[in-house]
């Protein structure tokens, strides 16, 4: 709702009741002098007292200043008005809200003020020091209340700030590791099995075969790029479910409906040999448990691919009742392919880092490093939500 239609009533509010007879001089009383029975320059000194709170919010400054005009002039005449309250509505809102030239103000209304106190004296003013001190002193607290209240809003805002850069922190680290698992694993396969190809131009039936393959890992690909695409949309999810790539898991909270074994296979497609074992059950709730486990292959297989030299990987994946347990270790001490240093090899690059990140969130342990006598193994324990029980 517009701020002026918000403060209109109850700027009307107090128009209608500052005329109301018994209220007359029930207001603020300042300088001592003698009251007077409303005229017409009462009606104005009330009607500036009292209708520019309808704009407080909008120009507080505007709204202050019309207000303080009313106030003098109703204190000056004697007619201790009821809208002598807005003059302390108008200070508060300009304490909250106005956002330049605040000590021009304070200095401008302190210089008034004493201009006022000085005319009140000529006047013939009864007021003592002392009650010229303590209204000054009201209407600074009145401004530090006002002041008080904007601090807190601006403080309010810089957090509200805060938490929406790291949500969107937050999620734009989480989409970066969903196309570093997506996009390095399938590409990288599609890398190894290219270079295969170039050897095989003398046996067309395996040419053939290994091209086969390199479509099949683009296909893929592609889907689980689709499928993070809609989630990205921000109508996914309400509309008839059926999505390119639904159903490919990528980015959401389950694995391909292929699972480990699906990554094994595109591996050995790939001219990688990789041994595989699978114990237990999965449970049939294990929220994102599954799904990290997934990305733990995934990418210790992506490693194997690119840094193994075709040294066999061994991958083994327990389901049990309280957690998802997986190892995978690769044979073979030399150093990677044509002399890289990678993620496989220490351990500190980005794929195992979101690895690490990812199993440590569900309060799951996660290693990676040589192994003893050569080769390098990726263990991970991923806890499974209480009650999802596996056999």
């Amino acid at each position: 709702m517009d701020p002026t239609v918000r403060d209109l009533p109850l700027a009307l509010l107090l128009l209608a009741t500052s005329f109301v007879p018994a209220l007359h001089s029930h207001g603020t009383q300042l300088g001592g002098l003698p009251h007077r029975s409303f005229d017409a320059l009462a009606v104005a000194a009330v009607a500036l007292e009292s209708l520019p709170l309808a704009v407080r919010r909008r120009w507080p400054l505007v709204c202050l200043a019309l207000a303080s005009l009313g106030f003098v002039a109703d204190q000056l005449r004697g007619y201790h008005s009821l809208a002598g309250t807005g003059f302390s509505v108008a200070l508060l809102s300009a304490g909250a809200h106005l956002g330049r030239h605040r000590r021009v103000t304070v200095l401008v209304l302190s210089t008034a003020y004493a201009a006022l106190v000085f005319a009140f004296d000529r006047l013939g003013g009864t007021e003592g020091l002392d009650g010229y001190a303590t209204f000054y002193l009201a209407t600074a607290f009145v401004w530090g209340i006002g002041a008080w209240l904007r601090s807190t809003r601006a403080a309010e805002a810089e957090r509200r700030r805060r938490v929406a850069e790291e949500t969107r922190a937050a999620e734009r680290a989480r989409i970066a590791a969903e196309l570093h698992d997506v996009v390095t694993h399938h590409v990288t396969a599609m890398v190894v099995q290219t270079e295969a190809a170039r050897c095989l131009t003398a046996a067309p039936d395996r040419l053939d075969q290994s091209l086969a393959s390199v479509t099949d890992t683009g296909r893929r690909a592609l889907t689980d790029l689709r499928h993070l695409l809609d989630l990205l949309n921000p109508g996914h999810g309400t509309g008839d479910g059926s999505g390119v790539g639904a159903g490919s898991g990528a980015g959401s909270g389950e694995p391909p409906v292929d699972g480990f074994l699906g990554l094994v296979e595109q591996t050995r497609r790939a001219g990688h040999p990789v041994d595989f074992t699978e114990e237990g059950t999965p449970a049939e709730s294990t929220g994102s448990a599954e799904l990290v486990a997934y990305r733990v292959v995934q990418e210790a297989l992506t490693n194997a691919l690119k840094y193994a030299d075709g040294d066999r990987t061994s991958v083994r994946v327990r389901h049990g009742a309280r957690d998802i347990a997986v190892e995978v270790h690769t044979d073979g001490s030399g150093p990677p392919r044509n002399g890289t240093t990678g993620a496989a090899t220490g351990g500190s690059g980005r794929g195992l880092a979101g690895l690490r990140e990812r199993v440590s969130v569900l309060d799951g342990d996660f290693s990676a490093g040589p192994r003893t006598g050569g080769g390098f193994v990726v263990r991970a324990r991923i806890p499974v939500p209480t009650g999802g029980g596996a056999s």
